[in-house]
């Protein structure tokens, strides 16, 4: 199964008998799944269905859907009044003002200025048929728009692996070369723990079991072969994450904070090895880079 990315972009147009009805879907990162729509009034009846379609193909993103219907000229048909919203803000209009004591009197031009009091019905309108056959089209339209940002999303989720399969691969070249130093820098541990070991000893009476102990510390914090190991093995659990089903992106956030915790640790231990030391925190600090470079890309992936 591809990855896809969550950043997409499609537009539709369906031709009507009266103008043309374009829908579009953009979609960028989320944590979620974040739809927002903006329609004409006529078409709030299809947004359920909308969401049911978009919630089939897209489970984590920021989606915008805009909806707009361009009427033919001379198709437009005659303004009304909405008569009943205009008595009832007339109505509403006196009370408060009687209960507040005021001595005004409602203004038409303010009330018909209102959304929805003033509008428009052609010749569909009236039959009855508008839009029932707008919300046919708004549909129509939307399966072929998903199914087109599904598309773009694979194109750009491609983009995207390639570009992470790289970093991993990166990373993988890096921790190599600091486990063939580290091979060449068993010397230098070495000399570190008889140089503390000597350290304790020159005042004379010490507890066997603390000299163990102390010698067992001192070889943790100078050895970073295991973190070396997980770090090599988290860059290819993200490579496999790749070609796994589900939420990748989530899992790669998780993975991505394990092998960053690595870095930290093995940069924490590198010092005290000369010039060894430095070229491993030089290695240290690129793989933290790749690191960061692969989150920025995985944020953008479903």
């Amino acid at each position: 199964m591809p990855i896809r990315s969550m950043t997409g972009f499609a537009r539709v147009s369906r031709p009507a008998p009266s103008g043309e009805l374009t829908l579009s879907i953009k979609t960028v990162n989320h944590r979620g799944l974040d739809m927002h729509f903006h329609m004409p009034m006529e078409l709030d009846a299809v947004e359920p269905a909308l969401r049911t379609l978009l919630r089939q193909r897209v489970t984590r993103g920021h989606v915008q859907v805009q909806v707009h219907f361009k009427r033919n000229t001379g198709t437009s048909g005659a303004a009304y009044i909405n008569e009943p919203l205009l008595r009832a803000w007339i109505e509403s209009f006196r009370e408060i003002a009687q209960r507040l004591g005021l001595d005004s009197k409602p203004d038409l031009n303010q009330a018909l200025r209102l959304p929805g009091m003033m509008e428009s019905r052609s010749e569909e309108s009236a039959a009855g048929t508008s839009d029932e056959l707008l919300g046919e089209l708004a549909l129509s339209a939307a399966t072929e728009a998903i199914e087109e940002l599904d598309s773009f999303r694979v194109r750009e989720g491609r983009a995207i692996e390639i570009e992470l399969r790289s970093r991993a691969a990166s990373l993988c070249e890096i921790t190599a070369s600091m486990e063939d130093i580290r091979s060449r820098a068993v010397p230098h541990f070495q000399q570190r723990l008889r140089d503390r070991l000597a350290e304790m000893l020159s005042g004379a009476h010490l507890d066997p079991a603390r000299l163990a102990q102390e010698a067992a510390l001192l070889a943790e914090r100078s050895d970073i072969s295991e973190e070396l190991v997980r770090l090599k093995t988290h860059a290819a659990q993200a490579v496999a994450l790749l070609e796994a089903e589900g939420e990748t992106g989530k899992k790669l956030d998780f993975l991505l904070q394990e092998m960053n915790r690595e870095a930290n640790t093995i940069l924490s231990k590198t010092g005290g090895l000369g010039e060894m030391g430095l070229t491993l925190t030089d290695l240290g600090l690129a793989a933290k880079a790749e690191i960061d470079r692969i989150r920025e890309q995985s944020l953008n992936i479903e």
